[in-house]
């Protein structure tokens, strides 16, 4: 299985979101709060169509590429998961790398908050993505689902029907 960005950004949130995701149970079709964050990505910069591109490559889909400043742009629409959304930007930028279009930087955007992060690829941060390549490997590879991991998030993800059975459980 092609390891996407997707797969590290769960990586960072939650283990079994992961494990459910890369074994084809996908719950974000029918989450409210991931339908107002494409609406956000639609709406926020709506030039940006007719200017840059959106590029898939080896399982990764960016959501805009500007080919010539050689700059990835990621929209999110809140920073709550900020490190989640640094490593997926960054194997991105690894994933590039590997495909020879060296020199690319990335930057997070956070429309809603007015935010924006540059992010950049070091050595240690290729060494991670080795690491947590394998790491994503042996989740998606497991024959069972990992145990619950109790996030302040967990009500505002779409897999939370699926995770809990009871409110109070959290």
């Amino acid at each position: 299985m092609q390891i996407t960005g997707t797969h590290f950004n769960y990586y960072q949130i939650c283990k079994r979101k992961l494990w459910l995701f890369a074994n084809g149970i996908n719950m974000e079709q029918t989450s409210d709060l991931v339908y107002e964050g494409q609406l956000i990505h639609e709406e926020s910069y709506p030039q940006r169509s007719t200017k840059y591109e959106e590029v898939a490559l080896d399982g990764i889909k960016v959501d805009f590429y500007d080919a010539r400043n050689k700059v990835i742009h990621e929209i999110k629409k809140s920073n709550k998961v900020e490190k989640a959304h640094e490593w997926q930007l960054k194997y991105y930028l690894y994933v590039f790398e590997q495909n020879g279009i060296l020199g690319v930087k990335g930057i997070l955007e956070y429309p809603v908050l007015r935010k924006t992060n540059e992010i950049i690829l070091t050595d240690i941060d290729r060494e991670n993505i080795l690491e947590i390549k394998k790491y994503i490997q042996c989740i998606i590879e497991a024959n069972e689902c990992p145990p619950l991991e109790k996030m302040q998030i967990c009500k505002k993800c779409s897999y939370y029907e699926f995770c809990y059975s009871k409110e109070e459980d959290i």
